[in-house]
């Protein structure tokens, strides 16, 4: 049993805050009953009417979308600009899972399937983000040091679990991230406070699902495979323990001065190598339509 205003969310009618107005204004009717008490218990399948029409299960998707600069990561957005979903076309109500800011780049994940988005959302399923970041200022060991030991920001301790530095300059500086938690401008945030401006940021992988080929404004469906593998917890990514988070917390806000390398060549991170992609489908350009029996084919379990 779900909520009343949940299943006509899922059913792609409104959203639920829309979907609680129509309850209350009594334009609901559940097996023939009007219902207007918020919080009613029904069943997935249940016989929902609004306004006398009959609603509809969705169909279940699930798309990966290369998000371009200057696209807003909503549904909708009251100051007209484009966002992520009309960039899809979708005729079901998709929504962003997580965001991306405005001004960055990549990797976004879109569904109309609630309970999987808060899968790969929840930090205890410990979905990995990694960042393809480029930088202006200069990049020293010192501020390797400090990103790795964590960086506190006001919803805690921002860690950074792994840094592959790509290049580095004094002007300029390109560097892969990795992190766990995917609060607001995380990453911008944590640059800034040892002295980095970004210039551009680009999100290549979120768990084990890479970015891959796909160019700004392309879009895919996942594989059945992809959609299961974000419904369970990650084996080889975990956040730290509440032990080792609390000797990261207990970490001096400025880290002891390390001896500055003469050496040129980019630091390598010990931690691994990026998990290779998964087999993947075919990618949609921006505006590509679908019709309904590939939709129907491009469903998860």
């Amino acid at each position: 049993m779900i909520r009343l205003q949940k299943a006509l969310a899922d059913r792609g009618v409104a959203s639920r805050r829309r979907a609680e107005e129509l309850i209350a204004n009594g334009r609901v009717r559940v097996d023939g009953e009007a219902v207007m008490t918020l919080g009613t218990k029904v069943s997935p399948d249940a016989h929902i009417d609004v306004d006398g029409v009959p609603t509809r299960e969705a169909i279940k998707r699930y798309v990966l979308l290369n998000k371009p600069k200057g696209v807003v990561s909503t549904a909708n957005d009251e100051r007209g600009r484009k966002t992520v979903v009309e960039l899809i076309g979708a005729r079901e109500r998709l929504y962003p899972v997580g965001r991306l800011d405005t001004d960055s780049e990549g990797a976004l994940l879109l569904t109309n399937d609630g309970d999987w988005a808060e899968r790969v959302l929840h930090p205890r399923y410990g979905h990995e983000r990694e960042y393809d970041v480029t930088v202006s200022g200069e990049l020293t060991p010192e501020t390797i040091t400090q990103l790795r030991n964590g960086i506190r920001l006001e919803e805690g301790l921002a860690l950074a679990t792994r840094i592959d530095v790509q290049s580095r300059s004094r002007g300029a500086s390109r560097l892969r991230m990795v992190l766990h938690t995917g609060w607001r401008r995380q990453v911008r945030r944590m640059l800034s406070v040892v002295g980095l401006r970004t210039v551009r940021l680009v999100r290549v992988r979120v768990g084990n699902l890479q970015l891959g080929t796909l160019r700004a404004g392309e879009w895919r469906e996942l594989t059945q495979k992809e959609i299961a593998d974000f419904a369970k917890p990650m084996e080889t990514a975990r956040k730290p323990g509440r032990r080792a988070a609390a000797r990261l917390a207990a970490t001096p806000k400025t880290p002891p001065r390390a001896k500055p390398s003469m050496d040129p060549a980019p630091i390598v991170s010990t931690t691994g190598a990026v998990p290779k992609p998964n087999q993947r489908a075919a990618p949609r350009r921006l505006g590509a339509t679908r019709s309904p029996g590939a939709a129907r084919r491009a469903q998860g379990p």
